[in-house]
């Protein structure tokens, strides 16, 4: 399965994901920069930034910069990921900045539900600007 993370909010995809990961299929999300976080922008920015400052470099908890590394650690909050269940779930997802070239002729599924454009609340903001406000590279 190959999903189209652009527009998609990223907490109702990662429940998505995190149930068909745990059934067995192998997941591929594509876009990860492009998914969306609801909520006020400043505050989110802040507790990012608070996070980042809390933590000691080489005992975390880690946070990772990248969209791509930030998503799948989100969808891991999903899983249960200490079991062995949730280990074989966590390894069978993939995530991509933007459309690798293995998957550029493929068709990419949505999730309909998590779509912002479903939402009435207009306050949102992209992984993108999150990870660069942390210190991403992209």
């Amino acid at each position: 399965m190959i999903i189209d993370a652009t527009n998609i909010i990223v907490g109702r995809m990662a429940s998505f994901v995190a149930k068909k990961a745990l059934l067995g299929e192998d997941i591929n999300i594509v876009n990860c920069e492009k998914a969306m976080m609801t909520g006020n922008k400043k505050e989110i920015l802040q507790r990012y930034k608070e996070k980042r400052k809390i933590k000691a470099p080489r005992k975390g908890p880690y946070m990772y910069r990248m969209p791509d590394r930030f998503v799948k650690r989100i969808i891991r909050g999903m899983l249960p990921y200490k079991k062995e269940k949730g280990k074989r779930a966590y390894k069978n997802i993939k995530c991509y900045i933007g459309i690798p070239e293995k998957f550029a002729n493929q068709k990419f599924e949505t999730v309909p539900k998590a779509n912002i454009t479903k939402v009435p609340n207009l306050r949102y903001i992209a992984v993108q600007e999150i990870c660069k406000s942390i210190g991403g590279n992209i």
